[in-house]
């Protein structure tokens, strides 16, 4: 299997942006980037550092080190209007898709099923305990 390191140096620059990419997709699904959702994917990208699959270490490993400068560039490059950020990124991630296809199946399996799992946690940051109390059994639209 390929590793992140066989990737050419532009390639390994445009994975790198892949963390930053979800959590903006994930943080505009309410039309903003909050400092919350912000600290809070920062948090997660050192966290998948030693929490991820042992094939991406490497990947979040150099992740980490770019992120916060990634996500406050591609936040001021990106369009503001919903809609079209949407599609700005959802076009970044299709080509991100076909890079990680680049280092094998397995590679990409478990990139995906990552970035999966960290836009499900940043789109949470907004989680609250009373809704917990609440509403124990999630609901779609009211506590999800």
């Amino acid at each position: 299997m390929k590793t992140f390191y066989e990737l050419l140096a532009q390639e390994k620059e445009s994975l790198l942006k892949y963390p930053a990419y979800v959590s903006l997709l994930a943080g505009y699904s309410d039309y903003k980037l909050d400092m919350e959702e912000r600290k809070l994917a920062v948090k997660f990208v050192h966290i998948k550092t030693f929490t991820c699959d042992p094939i991406l270490v490497e990947f979040y490993r150099e992740a980490e080190k770019v992120f916060e400068k990634n996500i406050y560039q591609l936040d001021h490059e990106l369009p503001k209007e919903k809609s079209l950020r949407e599609a700005a990124i959802n076009k970044q991630l299709s080509k991100l898709d076909k890079l990680v296809l680049k280092l094998g199946k397995d590679y990409a399996l478990m990139m995906h099923m990552s970035m999966t799992s960290y836009k499900e946690h940043v789109l949470k940051a907004h989680h609250n305990v009373l809704v917990d109390f609440v509403f124990p059994i999630p609901i779609a639209g009211i506590t999800e």
